[in-house]
């Protein structure tokens, strides 16, 4: 339980190259996912097409419940993106968790805050970027000041607390999730009976795990939205 994370410095700067290996990991997974269900398109849809069609359908609802689709019909692929990453991130650590001298090869990245807060502050970023896109740099400037200026201050921390929310939100589900399974299979390791008594409460939080990874996954998504839509909607 108490596993160490590996580390190497480069320029002074410390790196988790297991990080970096799930996150490669994730994005292989991801790449992979998109390239076999597109590979072969066809007019009427069937197995992996049909699958991402609906997730395809599913952000664009997500979207379109948040902002008109003249508007938001942009970030189509950055919604897709973003759900296929943190569920695929999400998942990887459910299976299995792989030590090595009691270092922590594999896991969910989505269990590391670092992961998850970089994350949020990508997100984060790209909704100021698309706000003076769209409105301009005075007019994106002015809506803090909208609609009274003393609010400007409360505004900005805004920002900070929405990244905060967006990247903690998701670490605190995944990791604790992770935790819970070591602590049942540790349970299990002891003994026959320990097995017995571990197996059924082991499968029956990894199914509620994997519900918990796609609603986190759908709910990162919804919030990037959210906080799109605030940012280049001249309605909000």
């Amino acid at each position: 339980m108490n596993h160490k994370n590996p580390e190497f410095v480069f320029l002074g700067l410390s790196f988790n190259p297991a990080n970096i290996l799930m996150l490669f990991v994730t994005c292989l997974v991801v790449f992979l996912i998109a390239f076999i269900s597109t590979r072969n398109l066809k007019v009427k849809p069937t197995g992996m097409q049909n699958f991402m069609e609906w997730v395809m359908d599913f952000v664009k609802g997500i979207i379109k419940n948040n902002m008109d689709w003249k508007t938001g019909g942009r970030f189509h692929v950055l919604g897709i993106t973003l759900i296929m990453f943190v569920f695929v991130a999400n998942m990887l650590g459910l299976p299995f968790a792989v030590v090595v001298d009691d270092y922590l090869w594999w896991k969910s990245p989505t269990a590391d805050p670092v992961i998850t807060l970089t994350l949020a502050s990508m997100v984060v970023a790209l909704t100021h970027y698309y706000g003076v896109k769209q409105l301009g740099t005075k007019g994106y400037f002015k809506t803090y000041l909208q609609p009274m200026p003393f609010l400007a201050p409360l505004k900005i921390i805004e920002e900070f607390a929405n990244t905060l929310t967006l990247g903690l939100r998701l670490y605190g589900n995944i990791f604790a999730g992770e935790i819970l399974i070591g602590l049942l299979a540790t349970l299990g390791a002891g003994s026959a009976f320990g097995l017995v008594g571990a197996l059924i409460p082991s499968l029956a939080w990894l199914g509620f795990s994997v519900f918990i990874g796609a609603i986190q996954a759908f709910i990162f998504v919804m919030l990037t939205m959210v906080y799109m839509a605030h940012k280049v909607s001249t309605d909000h």
